[in-house]
Order: structure tokens, then C-alpha cells, then sequence
């Protein structure tokens, strides 16, 4: 899989271009790689390459590969939406949770984390456009979730 590793090269030589010329330190940004559709292989080889996040949105797909390559330093992301179902699973194997939009997800997300794991790591999804067909928060739903 020798175009991940020349794809990451070439994606962290503008990331770090970049940076320098905002003025931020290159390595305090995480770049995440969403890994759905690709297999375990795929993963290792892009964390061979230097990647240590990985987002995916499709849990029966994501549980495979993070058992697959559990002996790696990986820190994974949750990015899809959440069903009600799949918390237990989601708290118990992610880091990263980018789509919270209800409060019934997220109570059910911190009772069920376990307690050996730091604390979840959630970023709160909101509907500026008020689009029906995006999900996520209207903007005055922020302020009482979070």
C-alpha cells in the first residue's frame, strides 16, 4: 500500500507548510484520517506511515479493525451519527465522539464509558443552516446540552 504512505508524506509536507505560515506548531495539529471503507491493513500501514487518528462512522465496521489493530497506538474518533443501541459499543472503544446532538445520547454515552478509560472526548454537532436533511443541534440547543 505504498500510496498511503506517499499520500500521508504529501498531505503532513502542506499540513506542516502550512502551519508555519499561520504562525502554529505543526505538531500540535491531530490530522485524522477517516478510515471507513478500507481494511485493518490499510490502517496499520497508514499508521506505519506516522498517523495515530482515525475516524470512523460505521460501528460494525469499525469494531473489527480496532480489534485488528489494538496492539497500535491508535486514537479513534467516532464521526457518524449515533444510534441509541450503539453507545455502549461507542463508549467503549473510541476517544473521540464528533457528533453529539442529544442529551439522551450523551447521559447514555457517560454512564456506560468505563470507569478505567479517561473521559470521552465529545464535540457537539449543530444545524447552523437549519438544513432538515444535517443533523445536529439548532443553535440555542447548544448552550443547555453542553
Amino acid at each position: 500500500m505504498p500510496n498511503i504512505t506517499h499520500n500521508i508524506n504529501e498531505v503532513t509536507t502542506r499540513l506542516q507548510k502550512n502551519a508555519a505560515q499561520a504562525g502554529r506548531n505543526a505538531n500540535a495539529i491531530n490530522l485524522l484520517a477517516v478510515s471507513k471503507g478500507q481494511p485493518a491493513a490499510a490502517v496499520e500501514t497508514a499508521w506505519r506511515a506516522g498517523l495515530r487518528h482515525f475516524g470512523e462512522n460505521y460501528l460494525q465496521e469499525a469494531l473489527p479493525k480496532i480489534a485488528a489493530t489494538a496492539t497500535l497506538d491508535i486514537e479513534w474518533h467516532f464521526i457518524g451519527h449515533i444510534q441509541a443501541n450503539k453507545t455502549r459499543a461507542i463508549a467503549e472503544h473510541f476517544a473521540w465522539v464528533h457528533c453529539l446532538d442529544r442529551l439522551k445520547i450523551a447521559q447514555r454515552l457517560s454512564a456506560q464509558r468505563p470507569a478505567h478509560l479517561p473521559p470521552l472526548n465529545v464535540c457537539l454537532q449543530v444545524n447552523i443552516d437549519g438544513e432538515t436533511s444535517k443533523e445536529g443541534l439548532a443553535p440555542e440547543q447548544v448552550a443547555p446540552l453542553a
